[in-house]
């Protein structure tokens, strides 16, 4: 059994008033379930997988959705920045769907789940060199705020289980499971912005 103990998304209360402090601590929160599925076994693996599908899921849609729209508008070639993170978030989903469809204990679930972890990681490091610096000297604390607030509601909002038959987009149909869940986190994203 580990010892990590890593909430899942949205279950902490904490009074994010900056959406970059909100994100990079989200990434340190990735980090730890990847290690805590690669410590566990079994049960317990397969549960804090289902953990990590749902923060990826509900952190990268809301980056969709908050981030990137701000990153296009507000930073000198914001386009570029986002076309190359959306270039990495989309390897990234692929892998995430390939072992979403792996029993946890498949020999070859380990490799795939440290192939994640990398381009995970590697993705983590380009938005906060990238996207994150930018965004704080862009914008003013009450935008920080509000889009903290954007984000920390679709978390709150996002299932805990991705549920097939509920995609909403041709193409996602094809990546299953963790693309409905992504849809829905959107929907949620979208709704806590007042974007109907």
């Amino acid at each position: 059994m580990s010892e990590v103990e890593t909430p899942q998304a949205g279950d902490d209360q904490a009074a994010d008033i900056d959406v970059v402090a909100l994100l990079v601590r989200q990434h340190g929160d990735i980090r730890n379930l990847f290690v805590e599925v690669e410590l566990s076994e079994g049960e317990e693996r397969r549960d804090a997988f289902r953990r990590l599908v749902r923060l990826l899921a509900v952190h990268e849609t809301a980056e969709e959705e908050v981030v990137h729209p701000f990153v296009r508008r507000a930073v000198e070639g914001g386009e570029q920045v986002v076309k190359d993170r959306l270039a990495e978030e989309k390897s990234a989903k692929e892998t995430l769907a390939a072992l979403d469809e792996m029993d946890a204990d498949d020999p070859e679930f380990m490799p795939r789940l440290m192939q994640l972890r990398t381009e995970v990681q590697e993705h983590a490091r380009a938005e906060e060199r990238y996207e994150f610096s930018h965004i704080r000297r862009s914008t003013d604390v009450t935008n920080l705020a509000a889009m903290a607030k954007a984000v920390k509601a679709a978390e709150a909002m996002a299932p805990t289980r991705p549920h097939p038959g509920v995609e909403s987009a041709a193409a996602n149909v094809a990546l299953g499971p963790v693309a409905a869940l992504m849809d829905r986190t959107k929907d949620a994203v979208r709704k806590a912005m007042g974007k109907h």
